[in-house]
């Protein structure tokens, strides 16, 4: 079936086309063209002037609509990737937060499930540590923590190919060997849960640790020792210029003044936005069930108010943070979610920008931003027809 979606502004590689069209046949994008004529046989689909933008890439989640990936369970994966694509997410990453090793092998064969199904959304598995310093990682994550173990990363990377990003804290014991052997392999390796110095960084990022996770968050910036200061993790890697960055752009985890400073000195295509979102995203009013947690002005946090532990955005929050809050161009602000994300991942092949020959992953924002359309490879994600 031919699709033609007209009376939009579409946002491409070049920037923002206005009065065209773009076409969609068999689940890929067929053309994106400067006509808006109807093309005899398609179905017209009117975006009434609104923005239509690339599918948002979501790198770094860790659950949603009530369910936590490392659940792995059917349940839990397609319930939370259902929930995040009504909210324009149609490239997904699931994320395993620290885990023993029999429960990331668990992951590992539900993620490859998934990914076989027809018009998978979910391209890979993000496994988070355990690899992290326990003095960075909260009381939430700290059971499974340890420091890398090379028979246990080189046996799961060599049982399977869905890991695409593995993140771990670089000043652990054996961690530059892991980012060498993970990066030979073609898998993204991240900083987090850090609280490195400039050297520790630069060694991370030459060893193959390429990108800070959840960028500003669980990790120090400038900081004093006795009487002398110290840069911390957050100006270390700005000052490592090609190291890649994402943020947690609810308007919660970063003021608006950060988000525009790391967008200002890491630039579009070295920044990614990224929800880190719990089970508590988009979960349509179902109860916190962990008494460790409270969800409070729009964010996760411990009971005790002591510290925020993730979120509960979805990848169209970041989009209209990025753009209403810290004055953003959308443009530049859609790119963040989608272009940038799906090339550090390895998918923008077919994924992350409005092309001939890519999926057809489009989503159709309103003026204030909201999503009132998804399409997931041509197919329109349920719940999000809001166009008539």
């Amino acid at each position: 079936m031919l699709t033609q979606i007209i009376n939009g502004q579409i946002l491409t590689p070049q920037g923002w086309l206005k009065d065209g069209s773009v076409l969609i046949s068999d689940g890929k994008i067929l053309e994106v063209t400067n006509s808006d004529l109807a093309v005899i046989g398609a179905t017209v689909i009117d975006a009434k002037g609104m923005n239509i933008v690339p599918g948002f890439v979501a790198m770094n989640v860790h659950g949603g609509g009530g369910y936590d990936f490392k659940e792995c369970t059917e349940e839990a994966f397609h319930g939370a990737v259902a929930a995040h694509m009504k909210h324009g997410a149609t490239c997904i990453f699931p994320t395993l937060s620290p885990l023993p090793v029999e429960e990331i092998r668990k992951g590992i064969a539900l993620c490859e499930s998934v990914m076989a199904e027809k018009n998978s959304p979910v391209s890979g598995l993000q496994v988070e540590g355990p690899y992290l310093n326990p003095k960075m990682a909260g009381s939430l994550l700290s059971d499974a923590l340890k420091n890398p173990d090379p028979e246990e990363y080189i046996s799961l990377l060599n049982s399977t190919n869905c890991i695409k990003r593995w993140d771990a804290s670089p000043e652990l014991p054996g961690a530059l060997d892991f980012a060498r052997y993970v990066s030979s392999k073609g898998i993204l390796a991240a900083i987090s849960h850090t609280e490195a110095e400039f050297a520790d960084i630069k060694a991370a990022y030459e060893a193959g640790f390429t990108h800070a996770a959840h960028f500003y968050n669980a990790m120090p910036g400038f900081h004093k020792r006795r009487e002398y200061k110290y840069e911390g993790t957050v100006e270390s890697v700005f000052l490592v210029d090609d190291m890649t960055v994402e943020v947690i752009a609810d308007g919660r985890h970063l003021p608006s003044t950060i988000l525009r400073l790391v967008y200002k000195l890491k630039g579009v295509e070295r920044t990614c936005l990224t929800t880190d979102a719990l089970a508590y995203a988009a979960n349509e009013g179902k109860p916190v069930d962990d008494p460790r947690i409270i969800v409070e002005d729009g964010v996760c946090k411990l009971a005790d108010h002591s510290s925020l532990v993730g979120s509960i955005a979805t990848m169209d929050v970041l989009v209209r943070t990025m753009a209403q809050n810290a004055g953003v161009p959308l443009a530049d602000a859609v790119r963040m979610a989608s272009e940038t994300p799906a090339r550090l991942m390895g998918v923008d092949d077919r994924k992350g920008s409005l092309q001939r020959g890519k999926d057809a992953d489009i989503v159709i924002l309103d003026r204030k931003l909201n999503v009132r359309s998804v399409w997931s490879m041509g197919h329109l994600v349920e719940g999000t027809n809001t166009l008539a």
